[in-house]
């Protein structure tokens, strides 16, 4: 490894480190967190213990004589809920609307989506991948009527159909998802539920709910129906609340789930933006909002607008170590109504995975979720790495192979430009007796000189020193992104190899019976071999290369420092990742092996050789350098 590598290697690590440590909250910021937690902890209990307190009140000690008993509970609903009190009674029942792709659970209760389930997927554990279920999640309407504050989600509507209904059609071939649009390719049936609010005298509001087959959008609409007589005729909006408690659908690791689920959204007029996923808070979105999401590591739930939100507020609360769900994320928007008529907003959700063609197949930037890293990261990965991958899985199932082949492509399209460093090193080492004897002919007090002496050697050469340098810096934005592409690419997830049962995330070998601070308590073997192997390649270029160990001996322990650093790096990260690196150091060593058979040093040197006695035509650069330098020595 020259030293124009262990310089860049050395900069990969420090941005990283850099990178870390900024993004790491402070104390004071935990301890905010910590003091939010517990205030949001306690103010939830607080309204379960209100809601059961209401519910008791409202199912049992409201109960009168038996020749009373209907009229004043429906006198004292009324007197609680103004209109909407007949709908406050009922049995929650449940009905479902299935694809072949997804199972979406509807309640009666709130009328809301409860539960949805992805078809295709699997927890960690092997458990059903449910996105959310169960009545600790939000979903419905807040509005005053009467002066009465209503809450849609603790009424009970009734569903148009009271059987749970089942969508078929063509289904995708497999190995095309994500390439082809799902129902616009393959089209089949289309059914959709309705559950209605009925608040009597005409009033009512209803949620219709569509579904197509090969599909991960529901259609959603909003449907209200002279509200002007219970909200008042100048109501222009109303408020729409979703919250949801993240399941953990992937293991705990440090670099895992958490550290990618959060909020995103997109404002109608600009780009997208999202909460950093290392902090707890709170954002009011002040403008117009097209979609929110609620995203995890591999699959996203998102609510759009077909117009847009008017306005709308976010937060996220996350539950680092808690081994059941991730985070606790809310989304409240401003919704346009007709009061004085039949209003109606059509909607969708999407529930699905996180997988870059499916998200961009909708053209709704849905895919700018996705960390892929920022600008020239982001393209490689977009229009180099992401194309590579998905031709490659088109004809092979061995994952383990596709990176291997996906790596021999990365070392192809950076072959002309480790080739150009392979070169300019050859040269700088054949050069290395002559920069000696110039050195040796100036004293310690003419640095100057002797480094003016040097570079006019490099000039008559045609040599660049930094001509090794300048090629790394091509294949750096390539080795970089790969580090973002491998913790987020959902075919890997679940997929096994060799030892590994998930290239998406850390494989361990053995797990410790205590915590290494910034390794962890496992060991990862590909990351193992990757270390390994980077140490032995350190070597092997000591071997090889004496001229940049004789002119910085201080970088042959950087050198075999960076490997175990990297060591504690990537032992919680993709098991893909590590792989891949190992695999590109083992054919780093095959390239290296056939540069050194291949190129004819001697023919180099006589090149050298040859060029320092042709007459070398100075720059005006140069020349003022030279004068620069003229000046200053006669001054002393």
């Amino acid at each position: 490894m020259d030293r124009n590598t262990i310089t860049g290697l050395v900069l990969i690590f420090l941005i990283l480190i850099t990178f870390s440590y900024f993004n790491k909250p402070s104390q004071k910021e935990i301890d905010a967190m910590k003091q939010r937690r517990d205030s949001i902890a306690r103010v939830e209990a607080d309204r379960a213990a209100e809601a059961a307190k209401l519910a008791v009140e409202t199912k049992e000690n409201i109960v009168l004589p038996t020749d009373t008993t209907i009229g004043s509970v429906e006198n004292q609903l009324r007197s609680m809920y103004g209109a909407f009190g007949v709908a406050a009674q009922g049995e929650e029942k449940f009905v479902t609307i299935e694809n072949n792709l997804m199972k979406v659970t509807l309640s009666t209760k709130g009328g809301k989506i409860y539960a949805v389930e992805l078809k295709g997927y699997k927890r960690y554990n092997g458990e059903p991948l449910v996105l959310f279920e169960g009545d600790s999640n939000q979903f419905g309407l807040n509005f005053f009527s009467q002066n009465k504050s209503i809450k849609t989600d603790n009424f009970y509507f009734q569903p148009s159909v009271n059987e749970n209904i089942s969508i078929i059609g063509p289904e995708i071939p497999t190995g095309k998802e994500g390439r082809e649009n799902y129902n616009e390719n393959h089209q089949g049936e289309t059914k959709s539920l309705a559950m209605k609010l009925d608040a009597g005298d005409d009033v009512s509001i209803e949620y219709v709910y569509s579904l197509k087959h090969n599909s991960y959008m529901v259609g959603f609409e909003i449907q209200t129906n002279n509200l002007k007589k219970v909200a008042g005729s100048n109501t222009d909006y109303v408020n729409f609340a979703w919250a949801i408690e993240m399941p953990r659908q992937e293991k705990m690791s440090k670099f895992g789930e958490n550290r990618y689920t959060t909020i995103y959204y997109k404002f109608n007029e600009d780009e997208v933006d999202n909460i950093n996923p290392e902090k707890s808070e709170s954002k009011t979105l002040s403008t117009r909002v097209k979609w929110i999401s609620f995203k995890q590591q591999f699959f996203s739930s998102i609510f759009i607008a077909e117009s847009s939100f008017l306005n709308g507020q976010v937060s996220t609360q996350n539950r680092e170590n808690d081994p059941k769900y991730v985070a606790n994320v809310t989304a409240d928007v401003t919704i346009p109504v007709d009061a004085q008529t039949t209003s109606s907003f059509p909607a969708r959700f999407y529930f699905g995975p996180n997988q870059y063609n499916t998200l961009r197949q909708y053209h709704l930037d849905f895919d700018e979720e996705l960390a892929l890293g920022w600008t020239i990261i982001g393209w490689v990965n977009k229009y180099i790495v992401i194309p590579a991958f998905d031709f490659l899985r088109r004809y092979i199932g061995n994952f383990g192979l596709i990176i291997l082949l996906l790596t021999i492509y990365i070392k192809i399209i950076i072959v002309p430009f480790t080739y150009k460093s392979y070169i300019s090193q050859a040269k700088m080492k054949l050069l290395k007796p002559e920069i000696d004897e110039i050195q040796k002919k100036y004293p310690e007090d003419k640095k100057m000189e002797a480094q003016q002496a040097v570079m006019g050697l490099y000039r008559k050469a045609g040599v660049n020193p930094l001509g090794g340098c300048l090629p790394l810096l091509f294949q750096m934005p390539i080795l970089i992104s790969m580090f973002y592409f491998f913790p987020i690419s959902i075919e890997l997830r679940q997929e096994s190899f060799l030892w590994a049962s998930d290239l998406s995330t850390y494989d361990s070998i053995f797990t410790l019976p205590f915590t290494i601070p910034f390794y962890g308590n496992h060991v990862s073997l590909f990351c193992l071999l990757m270390t390994v192997a980077n140490i032995l390649y350190v070597k092997y270029n000591n071997e090889m290369n004496t001229a940049g160990s004789q002119q910085m001996p201080g970088m042959k322990t950087v050198m075999y420092m960076m490997p175990v650093m990297f060591l504690f790096i990537f032992n919680s990260y993709a098991a893909g990742l590590s792989l891949y690196y190992f695999l590109s150091l083992i054919l780093s060593f095959v390239q290296m092996y056939i540069f050194k058979i291949s190129i004819d040093e001697k023919a180099i040197h006589e090149k050298l050789k040859a060029k320092q006695k042709m007459p070398v035509k100075k720059s005006k650069f140069q020349e003022r350098l030279e004068e620069m330098a003229k000046q200053q020595k006669n001054r002393k």
